[in-house]
């Protein structure tokens, strides 16, 4: 083997032969270290049999076995990864400090081991009594076969997945695990990169299933990126305000299910809590009769959530007007405050605007716009939307109000919670078949839903 210097990019891997001030792939600035490049000897023949196929095979041909996916028993984490664990496959979670990362992985270690599965939670960061501390806070029983192990060599910890033949995995976390054979040091682009290939391998040959956790970089992403996100087979990041109460696990990855779905968890004393409801749960302190707050539905997978759209707009004290968002768009939310001034006629651009969306969700579905634009011009006028009232719509450049998908499911969501107006695309009522009791009020141009949703005009005669 021969070793060499090489400078590699702590963000996302890139190598040079020299030094570099910033990045050329990913233009960070001071991010490269040096390393040994080892060039490593080629596999023999044979080596790698249980993984790859050493002659090309018909499509036809291949064998499938449809293998029962493994129920984790926490209802919002089985819907994020499509209906529970795959055997062999690998789970990369990432998130902010704090969030919750160790803590779902100690609670899905303790479901298993109570369905009767053996467990092998490797934890870097803490020691052993550390661990057991944590698990008595999260009531963790001692009966199941749940092994834990404070280890970042790599090569041990491959060497107690033989010997225990463990049916889950969980590394806490993958940046302080090493390979003995690797001189860069944890953390390193290198490391995590061989560290993680090992894990995916071993997983892929024994038909375990391996839990990564893996820190987040100050930008939010997960440290070495395109390193970890395309070897892993799921990737799920945790979001929302490490001092909320309220987690939001999100699938950015996944080759076995849906990337659309969403789990909604509550953080207490004794861990993360299910939350079986999460539109009430966001709507649970929403003010009556205030300027501003606005209803709408976005639509997250399969399940439809209610979210409170709160806007805040005052004049400027300065000689620019200011723009905030939190959990919109911010180029979306410009775009539209063009589109108010613009067809509407309000004098927006020297007003401080600022919108949020309450309980630290993140909204990316346009059926959102109009509630954003009605909570906007709410706000400027002090005039309060109608109460009791879902707003629903995507906003087009020439103020038209274009139709949304599943309308039907979002309708349905709002009237279970006890609403009784709705403002829709008149476009979706070409197809939609509802025979509930919610009040639909269709409208096809941003002015007449705006009029409509703060009670200057009533047209309540589209009830289908």
């Amino acid at each position: 083997m021969k070793a060499k210097a090489v400078f590699t990019c702590q963000n996302c891997g890139y190598q040079s032969p020299k030094w570099l001030g910033r990045c050329p792939d990913c233009n960070s600035w001071n991010s490269f270290v040096e390393e040994d490049f080892t060039e490593r000897r080629q596999p023999k023949a044979g080596e790698r049999r249980s993984l790859y196929t050493e002659e090309p095979v018909l499509l036809r041909d291949v064998e499938v076995k449809e293998s029962a996916r493994i129920k984790t028993e926490i209802k919002e984490l089985d819907r994020v990864l499509g209906g529970g664990i795959v055997s062999g496959s690998v789970i990369l979670i990432g998130g902010d400090p704090g969030i919750g990362k160790s803590t779902i992985s100690l609670q899905v270690s303790n479901q298993l081991t109570k369905s009767g599965y053996t467990v092998l939670y490797v934890s870097g960061e803490e020691s052993v009594r550390q661990t057991k501390l944590r698990a008595n806070r999260l009531g963790t029983h001692d009966k199941g076969n749940l092994y834990i192990v404070s280890q970042t060599d790599l090569s041990l910890i491959v060497e107690y997945i033989k010997k225990l033949k463990p049916d889950a995995v969980i590394i806490d976390s993958i940046q302080v695990i090493f390979e003995p054979s690797i001189s860069s040091s944890p953390g390193s682009v290198s490391q995590v990169r061989e560290c993680a290939g090992i894990l995916t391998q071993l997983a892929k040959s024994t038909n375990t299933p391996v839990f990564i956790i893996g820190h987040v970089t100050k930008e939010g992403n997960l440290a070495g990126p395109r390193v970890l996100e395309h070897i892993v087979d799921t990737v799920l990041y945790f979001e929302g305000d490490r001092f909320s109460v309220y987690r939001i696990l999100r699938a950015v990855k996944n080759r076995f299910g849906s990337t659309n779905e969403i789990g909604v968890f509550e953080m207490g004393p004794g861990g993360l809590l299910e939350v079986k409801n999460p539109s009430e749960i966001f709507l649970s302190e929403r003010p009556k009769g205030i300027s501003g707050s606005v209803v709408s539905s976005v639509l997250e997978g399969s399940r439809p959530l209610l979210v409170e759209i709160q806007a805040l707009v005052s004049k400027s004290s300065f000689g620019y007007a200011q723009r905030r968002s939190q959990g919109f768009d911010y180029n979306r939310l410009s775009l539209l405050i063009a589109v108010l001034e613009k067809r509407i006629g309000l004098h927006l651009e020297m007003e401080d605007i600022f919108v949020n969306i309450a309980g630290g969700i993140k909204i990316e579905d346009p059926a959102c716009d109009l509630g954003v634009c009605a909570s906007v011009a709410s706000a400027f006028l002090d005039r309060a939307v109608l109460s009791d009232t879902v707003v629903l719509g995507e906003v087009g450049l020439a103020g038209e109000i274009r139709s949304i998908s599943q309308v039907t499911l979002r309708i349905n969501e709002a009237e279970k919670l006890g609403f009784k107006h709705c403002v829709i695309p008149k476009n979706n009522l070409k197809n939609l078949h509802y025979k509930g009791a919610l009040d639909l009020m269709p409208v096809d141009n941003l002015k007449e839903a705006l009029d409509i949703s703060t009670g200057k005009v009533r047209n309540s005669s589209a009830n289908v």
